[in-house]
């Protein structure tokens, strides 16, 4: 927010404790469709940035349209890439967009037999908050993950894409989409596992950092222009334009980039480490995306330093999370770090957790190491009952410098 507020008063639905700091709050839910758009018209808005992806699947930026509000984000039909895995993979197979060997599977027996070597991954089709994916290692684990998608119907999905599992380096590619082109930003590497090492459950991501060592900008470019580009042409031709941001979660393998999943938003905690680093106006940018023209013409650019996010996680998180334990320590984060407010309210004087992810605390410094050091320096002084942080955010960027 403090990257749109450069050149633009920001308002914000619903807001939390730390945001309220940059933002005016307008209280309204975040899947009040209705409240939202009204608080748009009313409050004479020049641009709407939609961040979460449930409100975008739910066609928020259909119905602000309509009300004749300016949005910036995907229409239903286009933020299906991030609301249905088969629908994208089906995407990805017609645009020629490499991607894991899959298919679908809609009872726990025909999800068992689509199997044919572990570890295999499982992903419930529909939106699951970064939790619905599991990489079974053998046959029992499978059997689970397929029941609790399929039997317990844990994130309301009837069908499993089961996928082939890829090795390699992962990497977030995101891209500013016009409908028409696909201008990179730049690229970044994020942590979805609960543990060191890439161990534990899956996450909604734990840290993050940017720019990626071996991705330099020619090669950021060269994959947006062989993975986003052909989906963004492919969603024009059927009539769905894409606008907004197109987030490729990508893995580098041996034989090349392969798509893990697509985003239609803003990734987290991947954006925590790309925006201190931009400067361009991201005003100026989203707005150039939704006018005729789009973003013909328009580069970004990057600071060349390093930028380290570590995301606080509260106790019990992903499996559940602890809410209304008090956050000490804000205070004594000095200039130069930012720390960003996801599930924190207020208890009277107190700032307190209100879910999962807590907070993310990002640093930039002139290389991986230096803003690794003042990431978690940063991150030490902010305590709460039951914390949880990695320690290996951007280690092995440290490590090849």
């Amino acid at each position: 927010m403090r990257a749109l507020g450069r050149s633009a008063e920001v308002l914000c639905a619903p807001g939390n404790a730390g945001i309220a700091a940059d933002a005016r709050l307008l209280g309204v839910a975040a899947d009040d469709i209705d409240g939202l758009v009204e608080a748009a018209r009313s409050e004479a808005v020049d641009l709407v940035v939609v961040g979460p992806e449930a409100p975008l699947v739910a066609g928020l930026v259909d119905r602000l349209s309509e009300a004749g509000v300016v949005a910036f984000g995907p229409s239903a039909a286009a933020a299906r890439l991030e609301g249905s895995k088969e629908f994208a993979k089906q995407a990805m197979a017609e645009a020629g967009v490499a991607t894991a060997a899959w298919t679908r599977a809609r009872s726990v027996e025909e999800g068992l037999a689509a199997i044919a070597s572990y570890p295999a991954v499982l992903k419930a089709d529909g939106l699951a908050a970064g939790k619905g994916v599991v990489i079974a290692a053998d046959e029992a684990a499978a059997r689970e993950a397929l029941e609790a998608f399929l039997v317990e119907h844990r994130f309301g999905t009837e069908t499993v894409v089961v996928e082939e599992h890829l090795v390699g380096e992962e990497l977030s590619m995101l891209a500013l989409c016009d409908g028409e082109r696909a201008v990179a930003m730049a690229p970044a590497r994020d942590y979805k596992r609960i543990f060191d090492g890439d161990r534990g459950p899956n996450t909604g991501g734990m840290g993050s950092f940017s720019p990626v060592p071996e991705v330099d900008e020619e090669r950021a470019a060269e994959l947006v222009a062989t993975i986003h580009q052909p989906i963004v042409d492919l969603m024009r031709a059927r009539g769905t334009p894409f606008h907004g941001i197109l987030y490729g979660g990508l893995i580098l393998t041996d034989d090349g980039p392969r798509v893990i999943e697509f985003n239609v938003r803003f990734g987290d905690p991947e954006t925590q480490a790309l925006l201190p680093r931009l400067r361009s106006d991201l005003f100026d940018a989203l707005l150039a995306a939704t006018r005729p023209g789009g973003l013909a013409g328009i580069s970004l650019d990057w600071s060349p330093e390093c930028a380290v996010c570590v995301v606080l996680a509260s106790a019990g998180y992903p499996e559940s999370s602890s809410s209304g334990d008090v956050i000490s320590g804000l205070g004594a984060v000095g200039a130069g770090v930012e720390v960003l407010h996801a599930a924190t309210a207020r208890s009277g004087a107190d700032i307190v957790t209100a879910g999962g992810r807590v907070l993310n605390v990002t640093a930039l410094g002139a290389d991986a190491e230096a803003a690794r050091e003042a990431a978690y320096a940063a991150a030490e002084m902010v305590e709460f009952p039951g914390r949880q942080l990695r320690r290996d955010i951007g280690a092995q960027a440290a490590a090849r410098r």
